[in-house]
């Protein structure tokens, strides 16, 4: 299926040659650290969208607020052992010969969801293997035979689904992508892997977030494990990704001390840890080491106890006080204290609000709900009033939906003489209201609140309606665009 090509036909730059069946040895693609590599990154087959074929090196031209750098310590210093093991190719990571290509898919390894074209070119043979892999989660990675491809194995890998609230662990879990696939890469003998971009649109993962993660990742693990690796091949079939390869690249594998003084000011802040995983400072484990002081431990039992009680003094014993970290000790509060002091808290709070009570307007107390609080029991409401039968509430028209006001919001009617305190059933009234009300939270809208004939010794009192307040939640009070009071008094 697949034929050699000559050298002579591929174009230093790592351009797809003319028939995608053809092998490409790694002797035909360009190392990262040669010399002539720099400027000989241009494709003859680029796309015509883009316009310029030479991508600008970010490199070449600092700026005046970077010369700062100079004198720093860099975080990727200069390694020509490693940097001559890094390829940059244009075209699909199956068309080398190298011992492993990875396979970004999805849980299930199914080719559906795979990198475009790789069964096509394995063979069914890769499918039927797939299906009995067992599947893989997301950051891991499994291997099977590569089939028909020029490579000796597939590496599939599962990348994560990208969220802004969540990027730290998208982040992490990436990183785990391509540090999986290394890691498999050693445990079955290989040596060279070539690999695409583990991200994918339908993930929403940003391309260039992405490839720094990959990069910085493959950076960290080669520091470790430069002598088992022989050649790690990035593999991009766009001009977009191949640019950003090309800018990125020089900030992880400088060439020279000019790309590594200019890269000490064009890094991200964070570029993880030793693994190059993304570490957040205020969920680091602290431990420090015992001080190295020599304390008189008596071992002999004190006079007046018995020889069993002899471990139990020892226990309490003050000199354990010496080991321990007075800033580390401040972190740690007992779980029984805490409760006790936030129970004395609403305590307090509800004593403060008694005289609310003995005016008639209800308890008023109780701690303020935090935002993920009122959307547990908003939650919790809503659910409970969808598998109700309320149509007798509704029946009473109390609160039901009318029609829109003057600027097309939604109106949510009220009629106040409706409300009948003794003939209604609170709990399930809230479980009405909540359930009218919520396809107008969404958005602004209106309340029209008719009180003629309304008397308020049968209406409920204020802390019932604080309570209806929090069960709404914040979306209800944000989103109220007004509230009309109408009146014939």
């Amino acid at each position: 299926m697949y034929q050699r090509v000559p050298a002579a036909l591929t174009t230093q730059g790592g351009s797809p040659t003319d028939n995608g069946d053809s092998v490409v040895t790694l002797d035909q693609v360009p190392r990262w650290s040669d010399a002539d590599c720099r400027s000989s990154f241009g494709y003859d087959n680029e796309d015509p969208s883009f316009t310029n074929p030479f991508f600008p090196d970010p490199l070449t031209s600092p700026s005046e607020g970077e010369s700062s750098s100079y004198g720093m310590v860099p975080r990727f210093p200069v390694d020509h052992e490693i940097n001559s093991k890094i390829y940059l190719w244009r075209g699909h990571p199956w068309n080398l010969e190298v011992d492993a290509v990875v396979n970004s898919t999805n849980e299930l390894l199914d080719e559906a969801h795979s990198s475009p074209g790789l069964h096509a070119a394995a063979g069914p043979g890769l499918a039927e293997e797939c299906t009995t892999a067992g599947g893989c989660r997301t950051g891991m990675a499994k291997v099977t035979n590569a089939y028909d491809l020029p490579a000796r194995r597939v590496i599939h890998t599962v990348g994560p689904k990208y969220a802004v609230k969540y990027h730290t662990a998208a982040e992490n879990a990436l990183s785990q992508c391509y540090r999986s696939c290394l890691e498999l890469l050693i445990e079955n003998g290989l040596q060279s892997i070539a690999m695409g971009c583990i991200y994918t649109e339908s993930k929403n993962y940003p391309r260039e977030p992405a490839t720094h993660v990959a990069i910085r990742t493959i950076r960290r693990f080669l520091e470790k494990q430069k002598n088992k690796i022989a050649a790690v091949v990035f593999c991009t079939t766009t001009s977009t990704d191949t640019e950003i390869y090309k800018r990125l690249l020089p900030l992880y594998f400088p060439r020279d001390k000019h790309e590594e003084e200019v890269a000490i000011s064009k890094l991200p802040a964070d570029v993880g840890d030793e693994n190059g995983e993304t570490i957040i400072d205020e969920r680091k484990i602290r431990i420090k080491p015992l001080p190295k002081k020599n304390i008189p431990i008596t071992l002999q039992p004190p006079v007046g106890l018995p020889v069993t009680d002899v471990g139990l003094v020892r226990r309490n014993s003050s000199y354990l006080d010496f080991y321990l970290d007075p800033a580390f000790m401040s972190l740690i509060k007992d779980p029984d204290q805490r409760r006790q002091e936030q129970w004395e808290k609403n305590a307090q709070e509800q004593r403060g609000w008694n005289y609310a009570k003995m005016l008639g307007f209800g308890d008023l107390g109780g701690p303020i709900l935090s935002a993920a609080e009122e959307y547990s029991l908003h939650s919790r409401y809503l659910a409970k009033a969808k598998s109700l039968n309320l149509s007798e509430i509704a029946e009473m028209k109390i609160v039901y939906r009318g029609g829109v006001d003057s600027e097309g919001h939604p109106v949510m009617v009220v009629v106040g003489a409706h409300f009948l305190l003794r003939c209604l059933d609170l709990e399930r009234f809230v479980h009405h209201v909540v359930k009218e009300f919520e396809p107008l939270i969404q958005k602004p809208y209106t309340i029209a609140y008719f009180h003629s004939a309304a008397t308020l010794q049968v209406q409920p009192d204020l802390g019932w309606m604080r309570r209806l307040q929090q069960i709404l939640g914040r979306k209800h009070r944000r989103n109220l665009h007004v509230c009309n009071i109408c009146s014939n008094l």
